[in-house]
């Protein structure tokens, strides 16, 4: 599936589940391909606002951003008002100018956690990033480079530490896997018959998105 362009339909057909806004979360571990996924999904939905939580989270406290989401965005949206959120500069280590992010009728929400219990009532849909954790932290490691290292080391362990006591897999409306050229898609764990069949089943009847 290289066309998100079906998935895009579904999305917007879904009834809003923040205010008037019908958000969907993409969740994975770091270095899944969320960020990618989801630019791309952005665009097939006419560019559709993305929030990253990378803008939320900070040095020392990765996964303490749920107060301020519920905050500068979700309140705002789910009043049908343009939300403003401070996002991180990672490299100055501080919080910038507040950026809109408008109501939208889809608005993605992309980064790990965004499939937390604190969330979902909020989410029309949840999506996984389905790479195992340590080939998708391999690749982030690749990706930022050894000067990054330390910082991998302290991300993957707090990482370890949410998903053992907030798993977002396992409530995934889809599993989204990247292919070599596109991507595919099966249903997920969380839904009714996700939950009552194997992969492999899955696999063999993989939904025509």
């Amino acid at each position: 599936m290289n066309d998100l362009s079906p998935l895009a339909a579904r999305l917007r057909a879904l009834p809003p589940s923040c205010g008037p806004v019908r958000l969907i979360a993409v969740d994975g571990h770091a270095g899944s391909g969320k960020s990618t996924f989801a630019a791309r999904l952005s665009a097939a939905l006419d560019d559709a606002p993305v929030l990253h939580l990378d803008d939320l989270a900070a040095h020392g406290s990765f996964f303490t951003w749920v107060d301020r989401l519920r905050e500068q965005v979700l309140g705002p949206l789910e009043r049908g008002e343009c939300a403003r959120y401070a996002p991180y500069d990672w490299t100055a280590r501080r919080f910038g100018a507040p950026r809109g992010l408008e109501p939208a009728p889809v608005v993605l929400i992309e980064g790990v956690g965004a499939g937390r219990r604190a969330l979902r009532p909020r989410l029309a849909r949840l999506l996984w990033m389905d790479l195992a954790a340590a080939e998708s932290w391999e690749r982030g490691r690749r990706r930022d480079g050894p000067a990054l290292s330390e910082f991998w080391d302290g991300w993957t362990a707090a990482e370890a530490e949410h998903f053992s006591a907030d798993p977002s897999r396992s409530h995934a409306d889809a599993l989204v896997r990247q292919l070599p050229v596109g991507y595919e898609l099966l249903e997920g764990p969380g839904t009714e018959a996700g939950a009552n069949r194997s992969i492999t089943e899955r696999e063999r009847s993989a939904p025509s998105y």
